[in-house]
C-alpha cells in the first residue's frame, strides 16, 4: 500500500492484530483497517506504565474499540527504568505481542517513512552494518504469524491530512517531546536542519534503507551458498569448524552473523564477533567460549554450539527415569570428581568423565545429567544408559 485510499492487497483475507499506542499513526491505521478490513480484526494495546498518563491511554484505546464494535486486549509491560529504557520497553513489547499472535496472524504495527528515515540514522550512528542500515523491514516472520507495516511507504504528513480529513481524536505521548531520547533528538532538532538544504530527505533515506535491505538479501543468499556447498551445518545446528576455517575472513563472518540471526541470537558487536573469530583457532586444552548477553558460542570437538541461555530449556523424557522412578528408594543424583562407573559388557570400571567425553557430550551439559540410584547403587544415567556397577 502506497496511499490510504484503497484496500492493501497484502492484507486482503488475512487476521489481523493492530498494536494500537493511541497516537495518531496508530489511531489513523486503526481506522484505515476498520474501513477496508472490518471483519477479521482486532486489536492489543501495551501499557508500559511508564508515564503518569499510562493508564488515561488504555481507556482512550479501550473506548475508542468499543465504539467501533472492535476486540480489544491490554498487556499490562513492566520496565525497569535504568539506561536504554526505549529499547527495553521495544523489545518487551513485541516479545509480548509474538506470545499473543495466533497461528498465521499479522501484526500491524504503523510505522511509516519517517519512521523509517530516523531509524536509518540511528543504526548509521550505531555504525551498523547492513542489516542494521536495512533498518525496519515490511514484512518479517513473528512468533506463529507475520510482522508488517503498512505505511511504511507513507510520509507522516499524509498521515496527518488523514487524521484531519476525517476528524480522528487521538492522544499526544508527552515522552515524545524529550530529546534525552534519540530518536526525538533526531527528529525534533536534527533533521529539521538537515531538510533545509537536502530536499526529500525522508524519501533519500528510506530509498538507501530498501537497497541496504536488497544488499542484505544477498549477503544472506552468499551464506546459504557457502554453507550448503561446503556442507558447514550438521543436523544438530552445529557448525564444522575446521571446514568454516578454510574459508576467507570476510565469508565467514557472513556465515556467523547469518546463522546467528537464524537462531535469533542479538546481532555481536564487531569486538564480539573478533572474539569468534579468535575462539575458532584457541588450542584444544583450552576452554573456547564467548558470551554476550544472554548468549553464548562454544567450540568442542571441532563444532561451534550456539546457546541461548534465554530460551526455555526442552525437557525430554528419559525412558529410562520413567523405568525407574517407581522403585522403593530410587534418588536422582549428578556425578561428582573422578567417579568411575561400569558399563553392560565392559570388564572393567571406566572414568566417568572418559566414558562422557566419548559419548560427545559437551563439558558444560555434564554435571546436568540426571544418575538414577535404586539402594544406593547407580543404575542408569541419562544419555548414556545402563550402568552395572559404580564406585
Amino acid at each position: 500500500m502506497d496511499d490510504l485510499k484503497t484496500k492493501d492487497a497484502f492484507l486482503e483475507g488475512k487476521d489481523i492484530v493492530l498494536g494500537l499506542s493511541g497516537g495518531i499513526d496508530s489511531v489513523v491505521l486503526l481506522h484505515y483497517l476498520h474501513t477496508h478490513h472490518p471483519s477479521n480484526l482486532r486489536v492489543i494495546h501495551c501499557n508500559h506504565h511508564l508515564s503518569k498518563h499510562c493508564d488515561e491511554w488504555e481507556k482512550f484505546c479501550q473506548n475508542l474499540c468499543k465504539t467501533l464494535g472492535i476486540s480489544y486486549e491490554n498487556i499490562n509491560l513492566s520496565i525497569e527504568k535504568e539506561s536504554n529504557v526505549e529499547e527495553n520497553a521495544r523489545k518487551k513489547r513485541y516479545h509480548s505481542l509474538s506470545c499473543s499472535l495466533k497461528d498465521n496472524e499479522v501484526l500491524c504495527t504503523a510505522h511509516h517513512q519517517n519512521d523509517q528515515a530516523e531509524t536509518l540514522l540511528l543504526q548509521l550512528f550505531r555504525g551498523s552494518g547492513i542489516a542494521g542500515l536495512a533498518a525496519m523491514p515490511r514484512q518479517k516472520p513473528l512468533g506463529k504469524g507475520s510482522h508488517y507495516r503498512p505505511l511504511l511507504n507513507i510520509e507522516k504528513h499524509h498521515i496527518i491530512n488523514y487524521a484531519e480529513k476525517h476528524k480522528l481524536s487521538w492522544i499526544e505521548d508527552d515522552s515524545n517531546k524529550n530529546t534525552n531520547f534519540r530518536r526525538n533528538f533526531l527528529r525534533l532538532d536534527i533533521l529539521p536542519k538537515l531538510e533545509t538544504v537536502y530536499k526529500n530527505l525522508t524519501k533519500i533515506l528510506s530509498r538507501s534503507a530498501k537497497h541496504q535491505s536488497e544488499a542484505l538479501k544477498l549477503t544472506r543468499e552468499l551464506a546459504n551458498i557457502d554453507i550448503r556447498e561446503n556442507n558447514l551445518i550438521n543436523d544438530s545446528g552445529r557448525i564444522d569448524t575446521a571446514k568454516l576455517i578454510k574459508l576467507e575472513i570476510h565469508r565467514i563472518k557472513n556465515i556467523l552473523r547469518h546463522h546467528l540471526s537464524l537462531l535469533g541470537f542479538l546481532a555481536p558487536s564487531d569486538s564480539i564477533m573478533s572474539q569468534i573469530i579468535d575462539l575458532l583457532h584457541a588450542k584444544q586444552d583450552a576452554k573456547p567460549l564467548v558470551a554476550w548477553d544472554m548468549f553464548e558460542v562454544r567450540r568442542y570437538q571441532g563444532e561451534l554450539y550456539f546457546i541461548n541461555n534465554q530460551a526455555e530449556k526442552k525437557s525430554e523424557n528419559c525412558p529410562l527415569h520413567t523405568e525407574f522412578e517407581n522403585f522403593p528408594n530410587f534418588s536422582i543424583r549428578y556425578r561428582i570428581e573422578g567417579q568411575r562407573i561400569k558399563l553392560p559388557g565392559k570388564n572393567h570400571s571406566q572414568s566417568l568423565k572418559k566414558v562422557l567425553q566419548d559419548a560427545n557430550i559437551p563439558p558444560w551439559e555434564r554435571n546436568s545429567l540426571k544418575m538414577y540410584y535404586i539402594e544406593d547403587e547407580l543404575r542408569a544415567m541419562e544419555r548414556i544408559g545402563r550402568m552395572e556397577h559404580a564406585k
